[in-house]
Order: C-alpha cells, then structure tokens, then sequence
C-alpha cells in the first residue's frame, strides 16, 4: 500500500503500471480525474473509492486547497483474496487503512498554479471583452433612448444622466462581476452556477435604485432596461468561461469499473 499526496491545484499522472491492479480510496479532501483527452472527470470526495484499469485516466488532480489523500492498494499487497476485482481490493484497502505505511508520493503544487493561471487569464480575457461588449450596447443603448425623447432626468439635482457616465458605470460593474467570477473560480466547487445566481441576485438589487429616483416613467423604464443589457452580455459569457474552465464531471468510461462520489 502507498499514499498518493496531492497539494492544492497539485497533478500528478497516470502510469498504468503502477494501477493495473490497484484500487485507490480517498481519505482526505477531494480528487478529480483527468479523462484520456485531457478533459476533466468526476470529482471524487473522502471514502470515495475508484478502479482505474481499462478507464483511460490520465492523471489525478487537486482541484482544492487542501492537501488530497489518496491510499493505493495493488493486489499482490498483504494476503491473497484470491481476485483482483474491485471488491477484493477495496476489502484489502478496509484491512490495512489504518497502516502508517505511506508511499510519500507527492506531487508538486508548482503545475496547480500554472493551471490556476491559466484559468484565470482566460475568465479575465473572455470576461473584458464581455465588458467591452457590454459598455458599448449599454451606452448605445441610452444614446437611442434620448434619441427617442428620454431625458434621463433625475430629480436628486436636476441634471440630466451623460452617456459617458452610462459606459463609465457599465464598465466599473462588469469588472466587478469578472471579479466575482474569478473568486469562485478559485474558491467555488461549482463556480459557473453560484455566479448565474449571485449575479441574479444583484442585478435584481440594482433595479431598486431607478424604481425610488422619482424620475418619469419613460426614465424609470430605460433606466431599468440599460440595467438588463449588459448583464444579458456579462452573465451568460462569464458563466460559460467558468464552465469551461472549472470542467463538469463526466461519467469514466468503462461503467462498472469505477464507482466514488463526489
């Protein structure tokens, strides 16, 4: 028996020598396969076990900041149970889980970071040219409104909105949701979904304002419309990155082979 260590956002490959008849269990934090295309698979939690001959894993990684255990059981180890299927592995795994016998691999939180990186360039690139977009419409937006006689008038002063302050706003806001976004890109399991609803959440917040400025309705209503263009714009497209980037759980091929939960 051996211990796989994993630091935070650490990877480490595959060989499949080495798990042509092991079984592995978590026993601390959480582990995600890497599936053979490089696509990221199931995220395994503690006493999740998984059986990896025949699935095309590639590499186990740490997608969390906790250091990850994984205690690996080859067949040949301890006495014979007469298989090596699963069953008969993890019945070995349950006989020598409490041995201080630890392999030691561990495997280096250097690659976690530069992945890490990687994401977070790619949410903020994808999130600033959502901003961009977002900024433009919004500001176009309020230029056909006043075109088509809406003054933007509020009587806190009298003074009519100004289109740049309309792109200045937008702008400053969108940073704030890639912000946001990026948080729980680190942070969050499940990033892409805690952003659709937090950004739900204050954009609904942010409609509070125009409905008690005291403008006329023809203001009160642009202004509420200019609060759904850009986040039409950044929601979608920030939700979308984070998918991408944080991976959804796929089933392993090969069924039977592997069974965990996340």
């Amino acid at each position: 028996m051996r211990t796989l260590t994993l630091r935070g956002g650490a990877r480490v490959a595959v060989v499949a020598a080495e798990w042509h008849d092991a079984f592995g269990v978590v026993v601390r934090g959480r582990v995600q396969l890497e599936l053979r295309d490089g696509a990221p698979g199931p995220v395994l939690g503690r006493d999740a076990g998984f059986w990896l001959r025949g699935t095309g894993v590639r590499a186990l990684r740490n997608p969390g900041l906790r250091t990850a255990k994984v205690r690996v059981v080859a067949a040949g180890s301890g006495p014979s149970h007469g298989g090596r299927s699963p069953v008969h592995l993890f019945r070995r795994m349950e006989e020598v889980m409490d041995s201080s016998d630890d392999g030691g691999i561990v495997a280096g939180a250097a690659s976690g970071r530069t992945v890490r990186s990687q994401r977070l360039r790619g949410l903020v690139a994808t999130g600033s040219v959502a901003a961009l977009a977002a900024t433009v419409a919004t500001t176009l937006g309020a230029a056909l409104a006043r075109a088509a006689g809406v003054d933007f008038e509020v009587p806190d002063g009298g003074e009519a909105i100004p289109l740049p302050g309309f792109a200045v706003v937008t702008c400053f806001f969108s940073f704030v949701g890639i912000a946001i976004a990026a948080a729980l890109l680190r942070w969050s399991a499940r990033p892409a979904e805690r952003f659709v609803r937090v950004a739900a959440s204050l954009t609904a917040v942010s409609m509070v304002p125009p409905l008690l400025a005291g403008a006329n309705t023809a203001t009160t209503v642009a202004l509420l419309a200019l609060h759904v263009v850009p986040a039409t714009v950044m929601v979608p497209s920030l939700a979308r990155s984070l998918r991408t980037r944080a991976g959804r759980p796929r089933r392993l091929p090969g069924g039977s082979r592997f069974a965990g939960t996340s």
